[in-house]
């Protein structure tokens, strides 16, 4: 079938739309019309090449959510009509997958920066020509897509897509990196450094787990004063002083940190607020050279975890979190400006610049 999609090339600024071929879906498959897909900082990478390398030219895009339209001969846990986001990709047969813990799929970069499923094949095409795809296993900047069954997650039909498309990486990241990853426990503090989507879910996901003090570190003073909203106890703005600003709020250290930025500095920053047997979580690489003070660490008992995806599953986190937001508790869509998908440009260009949070974009209805 002809689909429109977003297509990134080496030397456009943005993905650009343009019309292509979706190949029919395989038995483990289903086939999505997407409703509506937010724009990831992995997104702007990818497209940038400053990320993690992926073939070009290639459709990007994680956070979709849509509505099936049509099964593959071999799945029978939905159906067509069902409203579902989209997640990661992953193999479903590894240790991990087995183990409820999908995003460290032995697969998992194969499967989600490769351009195609696990046997190389990419469901995308343009005049008969292949075009990378299954981004994640979904490459949602596009008005349909055939992704595998275990991706798509049910939600309910009388919840808005476009609130709920980034749930499937953004906002899983922050949540899950707290809730399941870190594991934080009412009364203990913890750094956030970075207010982007990431780390204000983080702060929401602190709150609804009773750690304090919180503590958003950012540039931004309204990004800052948005964290403050959500649930943060303290707001710092992010200065060579930092470190010894968090030592005079919690002379003793942090329980955890969890740092959503790559900058060397703020690594040094998330390792030195620890107390003794803190732990600091990240879920992006330094940009640049970086070695950690492995005296604080050895001395201290102090740990660093990378963390990817939350370290949560995302069947059993993203009804969590609609849940949680549907009691008010986690208010996400405070995060989420939406745009026609006509309009990328201007929303790939407002998250690049920092004016928007979340920039969502909304499919054409059909």
């Amino acid at each position: 079938m002809e689909i429109i999609a977003a297509v990134s090339h080496p030397d456009s600024p943005f993905p650009m739309l343009e019309t292509l071929d979706l190949g029919a879906c395989r038995p483990d498959e289903v086939l999505v019309r997407i409703v509506a897909t937010g724009i990831c900082h992995t997104d702007l990478g990818c497209h940038s090449g400053h990320g993690m390398p992926v073939p070009h030219p290639i459709v990007l895009g994680h956070e979709g959510a849509g509505v099936v339209e049509q099964v593959g001969a071999g799945v029978s846990s939905l159906r067509a009509g069902d409203h579902v986001v989209l997640s990661g990709a992953s193999c479903g047969h590894c240790r991990s997958c087995l183990a409820a813990r999908p995003t460290y799929c032995r697969e998992v970069m194969k499967l989600s920066f490769g351009g195609g499923r696990a046997d190389g094949s990419s469901p995308l095409s343009q005049n008969g020509e292949p075009v990378a795809g299954a981004f994640f296993a979904q490459s949602s900047f596009a008005s349909h897509v055939v992704v595998p069954a275990r991706s798509a997650i049910r939600v309910p039909a009388d919840l808005p897509l476009a609130t709920l498309a980034p749930l499937g990486c953004g906002i899983a990241t922050g949540v899950g990196t707290v809730l399941e990853a870190l594991k934080v426990r009412p009364g203990d503090g913890i750094a956030i450094f970075g207010t982007g989507s990431v780390g204000l879910a983080g702060v929401m996901a602190a709150k609804l787990a009773g750690a304090f003090p919180i503590v958003a570190i950012d540039r931004s003073a309204d990004r800052l004063a948005l964290a403050l909203e959500l649930g943060a106890s303290h707001a710092i703005a992010a200065t060579p002083d930092t470190t010894a600003q968090l030592a005079a709020l919690q002379p003793d250290g942090f329980a955890f940190s969890f740092n959503t930025t790559s900058a060397p500095e703020v690594f040094d920053a998330a390792l030195a607020c620890l107390a003794n047997e803190g732990t600091a979580g990240f879920v992006a690489r330094p940009n640049g050279p970086w070695v950690p003070n492995m005296g604080a660490m050895l001395g201290g008992g102090r740990r660093l975890q990378g963390i990817l995806g939350g370290s949560a599953a995302p069947q059993l986190l993203i009804p969590q979190m609609i849940e949680f937001w549907r009691q008010g508790r986690l208010p996400f869509d405070r995060l989420i400006t939406e745009y026609p998908f006509e309009q990328i440009g201007e929303a790939w260009q407002a998250f690049q610049s920092g004016s928007v949070v979340k920039p969502v974009l909304r499919m054409a209805e059909a």
